[in-house]
């Protein structure tokens, strides 16, 4: 079963500080809710008792002087909040001094308040009336055994909250957005030095052996930093080691093979004096120190890539007529050789490189793929032209494909036939040193076709 693909580092660092803000602006924005609310309500409370107390005493003094126009001292002189509504009742429910005509009648505030209230106390409480929030404040009038009720309503205090709400909603959303932005920024500065470093690592695989990450000022990055670049010095010195022996061997085997080569070169001349069976053994003989010679020369070339040794000589040819004359010297003059539409050719490069491109591109057709079918110039990428050498043999498997062009390395067609293993390799070498690139794909109706892409202009 596969294993589900994790977020990116700096997308779970910038979902780290989002959530953080959600849930900091969430406690915030209830907390400060809570406390706005409270005290707006404690406001609301107090206010609604100390009127309720002024306008009862004042109920209080009508009662006592002229009880007869309770109703009409209610409807001109007594003050209540707007929106709000006062009630006078005892505790006979039908009592003559009850407010019979207001929109809230006395059944129908809180029943535990009015019973307080009616029982000689003054009480308060939240109570919702028709679907309205209210504030209820009954206050005993006991020299004439009854109770006066006022109600107030609650409707601005709830606007005022819902605007606080809104507001902190508002504030919530834009410290998430904020607190995203800040993480992502966070996550882009926390995650450079990484970025860095593989940018290095890339480089170093890439062949930019020299490759190395500079120092910052922070103590845990310089770690970082002189860790990599003593990594990074240790596989240099190890291939270049490693290439040095190289170069060593084959420059040291280089004179013992010229000379076993001149050996053979005479024998080969006398060939004519020696019985049949020894003039088979001298064929094999010859055609093993001939390869062995080739792969000398190719890794003696490989040591010198390797080292830096060989310079880019950039000349202004014609590629077309370049490209007959190598198919020319390496044995395949009728060849068709195909000029795409728009193909430039004029271009800049480095002759001796482009002629061992081909001429391996050829060799290993030969040797490799039944020969060559067909050599195709054309338009690449801008700036860029295609060389594609064509064959007729078994084609390269896909999983063999990125291996051919390593150094020694075969197909599973190619494994017991002749050749050293370095062409391809000096193939790949030689196109990246002129900035290009070389692959192989499968020939439409059968075989290999090997592709290189070069600059039309190489820069030096």
């Amino acid at each position: 079963m596969a294993r589900p693909r994790s977020l990116r580092l700096r997308t779970r660092v910038t979902l780290f500080f989002a959530m953080v803000a959600l849930l900091a602006g969430t406690i915030l924005i209830g907390v400060t809710y809570g406390f706005a609310r409270t005290n707006l309500l404690q406001r609301e409370n107090s206010t609604a008792r100390d009127q309720t107390f002024v306008n009862a005493d004042a109920v209080r003094t009508q009662l006592t002087d002229d009880p007869d126009n309770i109703g009409l001292f209610f409807d001109r002189t007594l003050r209540t909040e707007a929106g709000g509504f006062a009630n006078l009742g005892s505790a006979v429910p039908d009592s003559p001094r009850a407010c019979t005509d207001c929109v809230v009648q006395l059944g129908d505030y809180p029943e535990r308040l009015v019973d307080e209230v009616l029982r000689g106390g003054n009480a308060t409480q939240y109570a919702s009336i028709n679907g309205d929030d209210y504030v209820v404040v009954g206050v005993y009038i006991g020299a004439h055994d009854t109770g006066y009720f006022e109600v107030f309503p609650l409707r601005d205090t709830e606007r005022t909250l819902r605007a606080i709400l809104t507001a902190l909603a508002l504030g919530g959303v834009g410290t998430m957005v904020l607190a995203t932005l800040f993480g992502f920024s966070t996550s882009r500065r926390l995650l450079r030095p990484l970025s860095r470093v593989a940018d290095a690592a890339e480089n170093i695989a890439s062949g930019g052996l020299d490759t190395r990450l500079d120092e910052e000022s922070d103590p845990d990055l310089d770690r970082l930093a002189g860790s990599f670049n003593d990594m990074a010095d240790a596989v240099q010195t190890r291939i270049e080691r490693e290439a040095r022996f190289a170069s060593d061997v084959s420059h040291e085997l280089r004179s013992p093979i010229t000379a076993l080569t001149a050996a053979v070169e005479v024998l080969d001349g006398r060939r004519e004096e020696v019985p049949e069976r020894t003039r088979q053994a001298l064929d094999v003989v010859i055609s093993q120190v001939r390869r062995f010679d080739s792969m000398v020369l190719d890794l003696l070339e490989l040591s010198r890539l390797d080292a830096g040794a060989t310079d880019l000589n950039i000349e202004f040819l014609d590629l077309v007529d370049l490209t007959h004359r190598i198919a020319a010297r390496f044995g395949t003059p009728d060849v068709p050789i195909d000029v795409a539409p728009g193909t430039i050719r004029e271009v800049a490069i480095d002759k001796v490189r482009y002629e061992r491109i081909l001429g391996n591109l050829i060799e290993n057709a030969h040797n490799h793929g039944g020969g060559v079918v067909n050599i195709t110039l054309s338009p690449a990428q801008r700036g860029y032209v295609r060389i594609a050498v064509e064959d007729g043999g078994p084609g390269v498997a896909r999983g063999e494909r990125e291996r051919i062009f390593e150094r020694f390395a075969r197909g599973s067609a190619a494994r017991h036939r002749i050749g050293t293993g370095l062409g391809l390799a000096l193939v790949a070498e030689h196109s990246a040193a002129m900035g290009g690139s070389a692959w192989v794909e499968d020939r439409p109706g059968g075989g290999a076709r090997f592709v290189v892409d070069l600059p039309t202009r190489v820069d030096l």
